[in-house]
């Protein structure tokens, strides 16, 4: 009997794997059919999500392309028309007149041959904006990651502890208080303040928005806490004897996802302006790297926002198309995720489908 029974366990493992596959797909497929049906309902949402896939896959091919063709074919491949910092020669000239004064610059306007034109030094813009999309793209995910970790941990903590005049209530107060004084400052002047005190690079910058942006994670992950931990299900697990970290994982964490989700994607555009500003200021990337801030606060130390403004503007451009693509797949995540924005939009779209039948019974 016993053998018997051994025998049956590796039947029962291998049949345990299909079936958490089918639930998985059972999962899935209503929600793939809401995301569709909140897509119909809102265009924009569709606009942001195709406009966020393009963005990533060009920073991707940025990176990748080059290594990969140049292991595969012998020599490099890259999509960027000409290299970030390639100076042609001889440079590329037209005459400017300012006043009575006229004289000889690189800067070309768009046309056929540079799309976005070329800067004073008679580089391709369209090349140095996709050269800094890797930067702040991988900016943007990751600061934002790492502040949602670091913050949704502490809040997690303040959270589920909550209680009074115990040593995990005196963590929880403590938490609180140390967030209260990050969000005392706004977060732009807080973080320029910290990256000037670090010095001038990416690293300096990038910790100066993460010690900025946990706070707001912090606050944000507690309050969800508070709610679900006093639902009935947790009650109940507490009751049958589960432990404080598996009532976290299993009731917890799952629960509060959905609004630490919408938050992180709208926050990605947000710190990749804070990245961009930093260095806009002068305390952040250093001048050769290619970083859309950097690039804005160069041209206009060059003056060319009056005899070239493609510079700035193609700069400027990018950082504002990234945020938009970013607002409106987080917007449209909101209505996916949160039942009530859900059930609203399924109602704007289900009538439409019921009304044509009783339409037709009057008629």
């Amino acid at each position: 009997m016993a053998g018997d029974a051994r025998a049956s366990q590796p039947a029962q493992r291998r049949s345990s794997g299909p079936d958490r596959l089918m639930s998985m797909v059972r999962y899935v497929r209503p929600a793939l059919r809401g995301f569709l049906r909140i897509m119909r309902a809102n265009p924009l949402t569709l606009v942001g999500f195709v406009m966020v896939v393009l963005i990533v896959v060009v920073a991707v091919l940025v990176v990748l392309l080059p290594p990969i063709s140049q292991a595969v074919l012998g020599h490099p491949v890259s999509i960027l028309p000409y290299g970030p910092n390639y100076y042609p020669s001889p440079c590329p000239t037209r005459i400017v007149t300012t006043g009575n004064y006229s004289y000889p610059t690189c800067t070309l306007p768009p046309s056929t041959d540079h799309l976005l034109g070329t800067d004073n030094l008679g580089r391709d813009m369209l090349s140095r904006v996709m050269a800094a999309l890797p930067l702040d793209l991988l900016i943007g995910f990751v600061v934002t990651a790492f502040a949602a970790l670091l913050g949704g941990s502490l809040g997690l903590v303040a959270g589920y502890w909550d209680q009074p005049r115990t040593v995990k209530g005196v963590i929880s107060v403590t938490i609180l208080r140390l967030a209260d004084i990050f969000l005392a400052f706004p977060s732009l002047v807080l973080a320029l303040a910290i990256a000037a005190t670090l010095g001038r690079g990416t690293l300096p910058s990038v910790l100066a928005i993460l010690l900025t942006w946990w706070p707001y994670y912090a606050r944000l992950v507690r309050g969800e806490v508070l709610v679900v931990k006093h639902q009935p299900y947790v009650t109940a697990a507490k009751a049958a004897g589960l432990s404080d970290l598996r009532i976290l994982i299993r009731h917890v964490i799952r629960n509060i996802l959905e609004p630490v989700t919408v938050y992180y994607t709208l926050d990605i555009g947000t710190v990749l302006v804070t990245f961009s500003t930093i260095s806009f200021v002068g305390i952040g990337v250093p001048l050769d790297v290619p970083e859309w801030g950097n690039m804005v606060e160069y041209y206009q130390g060059q003056n060319l926002m009056g005899i070239a403004p493609w510079t700035i503007l193609a700069a400027g451009g990018a950082i504002f198309v990234t945020v938009l693509a970013f607002s409106l797949l987080g917007d449209g995540l909101r209505d996916v995720l949160d039942p009530r924005s859900r059930r609203a939009l399924a109602q704007a779209v289900v009538p439409t489908t019921v009304a044509a039948p009783a339409a037709l019974g009057e008629a």
